[in-house]
């Protein structure tokens, strides 16, 4: 094994056996290990150098996609290490030199309650059709919940699943259903020629790993509204801003007609933040926004404001609101309430829940 290989899984070992989730390589300074939210250096290890960091990456790229990462300056894929573990990496570069960001992704798919995740996430799964996103910063969970819906799905229903990521993250053995994982730049040029492909091939449910582009939205909308459950995510911090974001990516003229199509084919949106535990380890916060007929006026009539004041209220129809959800954290001792009023909403709200 070259002497670049060889270092890299070294240093993808450490984040196996210490129980980390990020790895990051750079030159000019010690590798650094995420554990439980925290960024650790791992001192062992001299400064890289830029060789050896370029080195590390072309290791572990397709020879046929070097030539993308040297004209974009970025490349992101998935690399097995040993039969244990997959990471997704991104290469990159700072000042010239190459860096890389290594996520691991376990192997195995953790149920709802494994997760500490809210059970009515599984009524999502049992839908014919409808548009559900998970949202959050990132490093949030957000594909790890993406993985347990598509999983419980595959557990329960006899369904064509289809799922499109860059780059493909946790890899799915079919049980019930039968399951298409493409990854863009291999499999499809993009998100959005892989979806509207999806409509020639008998799929009921799709997967889109994130939507970059008011294209890729678009046909996801169009998915929902023609027969397909369709799951994804993105980059943002509550459901008002969800909805929000995703008509704003519309040409103005086209913004009133999206309002209509996702104020009747969203399903939900469920937002999420790790929150550091106790007792070790992070723990999830969330809100989950149901669409029901007092949602879909709001959408429809660009009254997004009004949307976690209908959260707040509508709990017994099975919403959370984020705030109620941290301090129930605080209440089990699950986590401090300096740490939940980190991630609150509305702190008022928060200590009154408090």
């Amino acid at each position: 094994m070259a002497t670049a290989e060889k270092r890299l899984e070294e240093l993808l070992d450490i984040v196996v056996t210490q129980g980390g989730s990020d790895l990051h390589i750079f030159a000019g300074g010690p590798p650094m290990i995420r554990v439980s939210g925290a960024l650790i250096p791992i001192s062992k290890y001299p400064a890289f150098t830029p060789e050896e960091t370029e080195g590390m990456l072309k290791s572990i790229v397709p020879t046929e996609r070097w030539g993308s990462f040297q004209e974009n300056q970025t490349i992101d894929l998935s690399y097995a290490h040993g039969s244990d573990a997959r990471f997704r990496v991104n290469g990159y570069r700072v000042q010239g030199a190459t860096a890389l960001a290594l996520r691991l992704i376990p192997r195995a798919i953790h149920t709802f309650s494994e997760l500490n995740l809210p059970s009515v996430l599984e009524v999502f799964t049992q839908r014919e059709q409808g548009f559900f996103l998970v949202v959050g910063p990132v490093g949030q969970g957000k594909s790890t919940t993406l993985a347990t819906m598509i999983d419980r799905i595959n557990d329960s229903r006899s369904e064509h699943i289809l799922t499109i990521e860059d780059p493909v993250e946790y890899l799915f053995t079919p049980k019930k259903s039968l399951i298409h994982q493409r990854e863009v730049h291999i499999d499809a040029p993009d998100f959005h020629t892989a979806l509207q492909s999806a409509f020639r091939e008998d799929v009921d449910v799709i997967m889109v790993g994130e939507m970059r582009d008011y294209e890729t939205i678009s046909s996801a909308v169009t998915a929902a509204e023609t027969g397909h459950l369709v799951f994804s995510t993105l980059h943002t911090n509550n459901a008002a801003q969800t909805i929000d974001r995703i008509i704003d990516m519309f040409p103005s003229e086209q913004q009133s007609q999206v309002r209509v199509q996702l104020a009747g084919s969203l399903a939900g949106i469920f937002s999420q933040r790790l929150i550091p535990r106790i007792s070790g380890g992070l723990i999830p916060a969330y809100e989950l926004l149901i669409n029901n007929n007092a949602i879909s006026t709001l959408i429809r009539d660009a009254r997004t404001h009004e949307i976690s004041a209908v959260i707040q209220t509508s709990s017994q129809e099975g919403m959370i609101d984020m705030d109620r959800a941290l301090a129930e954290l605080v209440r089990r001792g699950e986590v401090t309430a300096e740490h939940a009023f980190e991630y609150s909403m509305d702190p008022k709200t928060f200590e009154r829940y408090l």
